[in-house]
């Protein structure tokens, strides 16, 4: 069990089952635990913002920051899952209803403070995975693509829906899609603001792994567990290695590259590569 005291964080317990339980204090929208006995080292975030649909809001947002500060240098911390506490729903994307209410200074600070929140959590140096049980759109997505694994259950909804709005995926993801499915297939996605399901999103690489929803609806979330059970006999340190590199060397190749790369694992085949 992992005692936070800061605003927005909780004392999480661990269940019958290993299933994380928690008492939040009234106002509380992101909790953080951290899992005992075979799962330790399996850290999680829960998103509980059930009236907002976990819309990145201001309160949202900032402990989202406070929960990855403190993952961040917690050594005992080998994967970190993303988790929705709200049924039917992972991220709805930005809060547009507070939105509404900045000014232009305003909207652009807040959407700046949106990129970076993304890109603290792909920074994050061990593993991340998000439990997609439910819609993930527009920011909600970005938050998803900005983690290394994405586990969907084939029922949930996908899309960076902006453009149906009038807007521009602002936290990423006109960076991160293209590079889990390619540019052409990411333009017609963002182009027209298509939203896709757990198994449409498998097919085309956007998710690692699908699976049918159950009737507890978080299909998702089990199976991110078991994937994060799979990681944490390996060696810390070469993990934390392997997604540097990775990370580091997605910069500068090619992305006809990237693709060669992505179609040799499908098929089970060696990469050719094309080189710079």
């Amino acid at each position: 069990m992992m005692r936070l005291g800061r605003a927005g964080r909780e004392v999480l317990r661990w269940g019958r089952g290993g299933a994380l339980t928690a008492a939040p204090r009234r106002g509380a929208e992101v909790l953080v635990g951290a899992a005992g006995g075979e799962s330790s080292g399996i850290a999680e975030i829960l998103m509980n913002r059930p009236h907002a649909r976990n819309s990145l809001g201001k309160v949202f947002v900032n402990e989202l920051f406070s929960a990855l500060e403190q993952l961040r240098f917690d050594e005992k911390v080998r994967v970190v899952v993303f988790k929705s506490e709200v049924k039917g729903v992972f991220c709805a994307g930005a809060d547009l209803k507070e939105r509404a209410k900045m000014d232009d200074a305003e909207v652009g600070h807040f959407v700046k403070r949106l990129r970076n929140l993304m890109d603290e959590i792909a920074a994050l140096p061990v593993p991340t995975i998000a439990a997609i049980d439910g819609y993930a759109l527009g920011g909600g997505l970005e938050l998803a693509l900005a983690c290394d694994l994405r586990v969907a259950a084939s029922s949930a909804k996908m899309g960076l829906i902006e453009t149906t709005r009038g807007l521009l995926p602002g936290a990423g993801g006109t960076q991160r899609l293209p590079r889990c499915v390619g540019i052409g297939l990411a333009k017609e996605l963002i182009f027209t603001g298509r939203q896709v399901d757990g198994q449409q999103a498998a097919s085309m690489g956007l998710v690692n792994h699908t699976v049918p929803q159950n009737s507890e609806g978080d299909a998702a979330y089990r199976r991110a567990l078991t994937l994060a059970k799979e990681i944490l006999p390996q060696a810390p340190f070469a993990v934390k290695m392997g997604k540097l590199a990775i990370n580091r060397g997605m910069e500068n190749i090619p992305t006809r590259d990237r693709q060669e790369g992505m179609a040799a694992f499908k098929e089970k085949r060696p990469p050719q590569f094309i080189g710079k």
